[in-house]
């Protein structure tokens, strides 16, 4: 337990350098900067206070009050404008720090200030998540608290809560050197923390997660991802981790991968009896596929014509497909949405709507698509991931179920020559590799100049676009442009509008958009290596391209 703890430890001084913290270390080297001796300690030890006690008990507490899961992260952002306000307004900082006076003879801000910024701080760079904190979040979600849980929980913090003393500290150490300017030192860090968490507001830490890349990988794989720590986080979880095993081979085969976890989580059930739920005790006696998908993935599309065919030819002799989806983008948590898509892509089976990802954590998933096949028992007896081996899991069928009969062949689809990469659209999940152009404004409309030549692979803006989190919205003039190698291109697209193509100067059939769901930009008998010039209607919004 003690070499679990470190491990928990080193995974908090990780989180607090980790790209994603960014936004927040301005804040803490000013609120550091702006009090005296004390103010660090303070600091650190709010952090650390609502760290452990909110990621414990916030669910918990927030679902028994009626409130929506973001409520602390909005009062934590308004606390954090408070304390900017207390520094940029001298009077209005003493009304503030005046109900901490009782508490010590010094001056109240060293601590009261300091200990409702550090709270706040706990709040606001949970995000910076390994597999420990992953760990502490399942539990807390299950209620499943225990004084190895609180400890972890609270090395963890402490870990974090030392990078970020060090920051508080280099801070004040800074403002005592400039202490013969403090007229306008205190009113400078008051802009700067406000500054930050309006950075935050606009989830920068995110975008810079994003830009920045996984620095910090090399360190979390030797750490808690290491072999030791994964048996203990799976041992403090109650799990054996089969499954996770599994997942380090593409393709697995017909062994015993101990109990299939249940359906957790699920927002809402279609194509069951009066929408009711499933389980996997209520499935025994069936072989049961468990499909992750989601509906815009194009290579979760093709995998549908197989599994209509598994379904129609073995359902009857004991065939159930569950198929769990786990939206990737925010329109996909839509139950309507999915609703339209279930029925307009003959998807009979049942579907559960995994919105929060429970059923995914559940089984230590990481990809759309995979299949979990498990048997009459209720043991997962083979993995696959993506796409292709139909004929692999059809015979691991037909073998949990004893029979003989071939469902009827359909093609099989998957790509195998060398093509373009699945290309994301909005700032959160932009490859900067693969962009050329003009530089990107997030959170904010911006004319953008597309490139002459784009290379390969790359995409270019052209004209107005505001992109934000996950999306690109058109604006006047909108234009994007492509370079592709592939036979099919298809494109995630939202809102109302219409969008006109060109390949290499050549028109394409216009596209009208009319729903949030995955569009057919081009297909090709054979692999192409052209340029795609899109323009767009103001209003539509753009997600992604995939290939085929």
């Amino acid at each position: 337990m003690l070499l679990l703890l470190g491990i928990g430890f080193v995974a908090g001084v990780i989180t607090a350098v980790s790209p994603c913290v960014l936004p927040v270390l301005p804040i803490v080297l000013a609120g550091g900067a702006a009090g005296g001796g004390r103010r660090p300690y303070a600091i650190v030890a709010g952090l650390v206070v609502s760290f452990t006690v909110f990621t414990l008990t916030a669910s918990a507490l927030l679902s028994a009050l009626g409130l929506p899961q973001d409520t602390l992260r909005d009062v934590a952002i308004a606390l954090l404008f408070v304390v900017a306000a207390t520094l940029l307004v001298p009077r209005l900082g003493m009304l503030v720090e005046a109900p901490f006076v009782r508490l010590s003879r010094r001056r109240s801000g060293d601590l009261g200030g300091g200990f409702v910024l550090g709270a706040s701080l706990g709040l606001v760079f949970v995000p910076c998540a390994g597999p420990v904190l992953a760990t502490v979040s399942v539990l807390a979600a299950e209620h499943r608290f225990g004084v190895r849980l609180v400890l972890l929980t609270l090395f963890y913090a402490a870990g974090a809560g030392l990078v970020l003393l060090l920051v508080a500290v280099g801070g004040q150490r800074v403002s005592r050197r400039l202490r013969a300017t403090r007229a306008w030192w205190r009113p400078a860090l008051g802009v700067v923390m406000a500054a930050a968490a309006l950075a935050i507001v606009f989830n920068v830490d995110q975008t810079l997660q994003t830009d920045l890349g996984s620095y910090t990988s090399a360190l979390q794989r030797h750490t808690e991802e290491s072999g030791f720590a994964t048996h203990h986080l799976n041992g403090l979880r109650g799990t054996t981790g089969t499954l996770s095993a599994a997942a380090a081979s593409p393709t697995v085969k017909l062994r015993n991968y101990g109990a299939a976890p249940d359906f957790a989580g699920i927002a809402h059930w279609l194509n069951t009896a009066d929408d009711r739920p499933l389980s996997i005790a209520g499935l025994r006696g069936k072989v049961v596929l468990v499909d992750f998908w989601t509906y815009s993935c194009i290579n979760c599309l093709r995998t549908l014509p197989h599994l209509q065919a598994w379904y129609a030819a073995y359902h009857k002799d004991g065939l159930e497909i569950v198929g769990v989806h786990t939206p990737e983008f925010a329109f996909e948590h839509v139950l309507g949405n999915v609703e339209g898509a279930v029925h307009r892509l003959g998807v009979t089976w049942p579907v559960a709507l995994d919105n929060a990802y429970a059923t995914w954590t559940a089984y230590g998933n990481q990809y759309w698509p995979a299949d979990y096949l498990v048997d009459k028992r209720g043991d997962v007896r083979a993995v696959h991931f993506g796409e292709g081996d139909y004929s692999g899991t059809e015979q691991d069928i037909r073998t949990l179920l004893g029979v003989r009969a071939v469902a009827a062949a359909r093609p099989n689809t998957t790509p195998t020559e060398a093509m373009t990469p699945e290309t994301y659209l909005g700032p959160q999940r932009l490859d900067r590799s693969r962009y050329a152009g003009s530089s990107i404004a997030v959170g904010k409309s911006k004319l953008y100049t597309a490139v002459t030549v784009v290379p390969q692979d790359a995409i270019s803006y052209g004209g107005e676009w505001a992109l934000a989190g996950q999306t690109a919205t058109a604006g006047m003039g909108a234009q994007l442009l492509l370079r592709f190698q592939a036979k099919d291109v298809y494109i995630v697209l939202g809102g109302k509008g219409r969008v006109t193509a060109r390949l290499d100067g050549k028109p394409l059939a216009p596209i009208a958009v009319t729903a949030d769901r995955l569009y057919t930009v081009l297909s090709s008998p054979t692999r192409r290596d052209g340029v795609l010039r899109l323009g767009f209607t103001p209003g539509v919004r753009a997600y992604s391209f995939t290939f085929g």
